[in-house]
């Protein structure tokens, strides 16, 4: 008589995700450059360059969509407040975080022309939970292992990009807080600038974190755009001046920069070639020209990859791709 095997247990089916369980941050940093074009689009409108009417249903779209994504967001931490922190410990999940937080400084900027009292509010609540992200960040490098303190391009992020606070703040007359944003965050991002350029020196990044490069750009766009507004004129222009040197670096690198393909990496492209367009526009005069390209440029890339970051999102798959934690 034959023994006959045991039937193996019917196959138990995943458990199923709770609305926003694991909700990506690695979506804000392509939010934060749908933000950044519909900012230099009115720009160019300010100009006289193009319709305003461009920019404005742009930047009324993204609004909402960074609405819904910070709604997303809270609803995860919600769930499980600890997430925040291990989201902390993976490189998109800290540059999704701070892209997050920052997207509501932008949300100022935006409603600004309309809505002055409403953007002071959004203002100085994004510095606040800026703050608090950086204060988190800070904290977590402390009690993380030594690779992964080294400074990288994602620092600006983190600890520069309060100068956003400046679009709002020179505006509304508020200039003694635009001029010391300047001041202030200048100097942390000359020294990441400092550290980062000595890296690239001393050795490689890995094919998969180059894209992060483009992110020096930023601090260079906007600590011009603030310079400007605060009536800086001469500081704005070094500051477009250097950030033509970077943006020309980087597309000289552009293929040993993209070397490992597309990624939600790419989403450092976006913002900082946006804010650069928006830089050169505001100083007018001889620098509107290769504003108008830098703007054509990001009319391109922009848009591209949004709707691959997008799609990857609606399906699942970016939470995956970036590691994301689970509430």
């Amino acid at each position: 008589m034959t023994e006959t095997a045991p039937n193996p247990p019917p196959p138990v089916p995943p458990a199923r995700l709770r609305p926003f369980q694991r909700m990506p941050p690695a979506v804000f940093p392509t939010i934060m450059g749908l933000f950044g074009l519909g900012l230099a689009l009115r720009r160019a409108a300010d100009g006289g360059l193009i319709h305003p009417g461009f920019g404005e249903i742009l930047l009324g779209a993204v609004s909402l969509l960074w609405i819904f994504a910070a709604f997303g967001y809270l609803v995860k931490v919600a769930q499980r407040p600890g997430v925040v922190m291990q989201e902390l410990a993976a490189l998109p999940g800290r540059t999704g975080l701070a892209a997050g937080s920052l997207g509501l400084l932008l949300l100022a900027a935006t409603v600004l022309p309309h809505r002055p009292g409403l953007a002071l509010i959004l203002m100085l609540a994004g510095l606040v939970l800026h703050l608090v992200l950086a204060l988190l960040v800070t904290l977590w490098l402390q009690r993380a292992p030594d690779e992964a303190k080294s400074v990288t391009p994602a620092w600006h992020l983190h600890f520069v990009g309060f100068i956003i606070a400046g679009l709002v703040a020179a505006p509304l007359g508020l200039t003694g807080l635009a001029t010391g944003l300047v001041i202030g965050t200048g100097a942390v991002a000359a020294g990441i600038w400092g550290v980062s350029l000595y890296q690239l020196v001393q050795g490689r990044p890995p094919a998969p974190l180059r894209p992060l490069l483009a992110i020096h750009l930023a601090p260079a766009s906007l600590l011009g755009l603030v310079a400007a507004l605060a009536g800086l004129v001469s500081v704005a222009q070094v500051m477009a001046l250097i950030g033509g040197a970077i943006l020309l670096a980087l597309l000289l690198a552009g293929r040993w920069i993209t070397a490992a393909g597309f990624s939600a990496l790419w989403g450092a492209f976006t913002f900082p070639l946006a804010a650069y367009a928006s830089l050169l526009l505001l100083l007018g005069g001889g620098w509107v020209w290769p504003g108008l390209a830098v703007l054509a440029g990001a009319l391109l890339l922009v848009p591209y990859v949004a709707v691959k970051v997008l799609r990857a999102w609606a399906g699942g798959g970016l939470a995956a791709k970036t590691n994301a934690a689970t509430a």
